[in-house]
């Protein structure tokens, strides 16, 4: 059986919060390290500032200073609204409609000058970003992967398995998943990682506490090469 590398990962989470973009950006750094030639993208995003050359997001910021491909703001995150609120109520009261199309041509910018383009989405799986459509839209439309970030905390085995059932309806690929160790004070972490292993699959990785800055965090390499495999 032969394996090929999927052009990208769309990052989830079971909740907004949990550490998506410092596990992209080490997701990024560690596959830039490996000689491949690797874009962020953040497609919609809310919470902003105003800056001299405009709005500008912080994740997205992150992602492109992690990345080894130069490209546009706009390209990287081509919806930034200013308020830290649900996506869709910000591009409501923005009167802008997301366009799937629109994120799916600028994906396909950021892939041509890239070996593979690492995805962030905002909040979680089912996130709505319109009146009709959520983050598991964005995914399906750019036909990536999908690595979970599990925010490990009390309540994270209801959390993940709750989202790994929504990512099985969407029919999403599951590319894996990286616990991220918010709560110094979470009892039994070791236990509970061991049943979300059991229940699903071994962790690509578990991000330990403290570890919360992008620039901070290294992903193992290996673990960065296998949530890119797809048989």
């Amino acid at each position: 059986m032969t394996t090929a590398m999927a052009r990208g990962v769309f990052i989830t989470g079971t909740d907004t919060g949990v550490g998506k973009t410092v596990v992209a950006a080490a997701l990024i750094k560690a596959l830039a390290s490996q000689g491949l030639r690797v874009a962020g993208m953040k497609p919609v995003a809310a919470g902003a500032s105003m800056t001299a050359s405009g709005l500008r997001n912080a994740d997205a910021l992150a992602l492109m200073q992690a990345a080894n491909v130069t490209a546009g703001y706009e390209t990287v995150n081509p919806y930034c609204f200013a308020p830290p609120i649900a996506p869709h109520i910000a591009a409501r009261d923005a009167r802008v409609i997301v366009d799937l199309a629109l994120l799916r041509a600028r994906f396909e910018e950021l892939a041509g000058a890239a070996d593979c383009v690492v995805v962030e989405g905002a909040g979680g799986w089912l996130t709505p970003i319109s009146a009709a459509a959520s983050m598991a839209d964005v995914a399906a439309a750019l036909a990536l992967p999908v690595v979970l970030v599990v925010a490990l905390k009390l309540g994270c085995l209801n959390h993940t398995l709750l989202a790994a059932r929504a990512l099985a309806s969407h029919r999403a690929g599951f590319a894996g998943w990286i616990g991220n160790s918010i709560d110094p004070a979470f009892e039994r972490a070791a236990d509970n990682i061991a049943e979300l292993e059991r229940r699903l699959q071994p962790a690509a990785a578990i991000v330990p506490y403290a570890s919360h800055a992008p620039e901070s965090l290294e992903l193992p390499r290996g673990a960065a090469r296998n949530l890119l495999a797809r048989e």
